[in-house]
């Protein structure tokens, strides 16, 4: 049973949200040959302000 967690920052609409779980779990299904029902993908939200790369916080871009 793979069980995929997706880190992204927040504002994507919940199309973009659906088109992702869809898409990581076609992926998963293709990959490791697991059955689609068995395939959990988890979306966590993250604030701009709680996420940095190269030490610039994303919200400070």
């Amino acid at each position: 049973m793979p069980i995929v967690t997706v880190q992204i920052l927040e504002g994507r609409t919940d199309d973009q949200k659906r088109a992702l779980v869809e898409e990581v779990t076609k992926a998963v299904t293709t990959t490791v040959d697991a059955p689609a029902d068995r395939v959990s993908v988890v979306i966590e939200e993250m604030k701009p302000q709680n996420f940095g790369k190269a030490g610039v916080r994303a919200s400070d871009q």
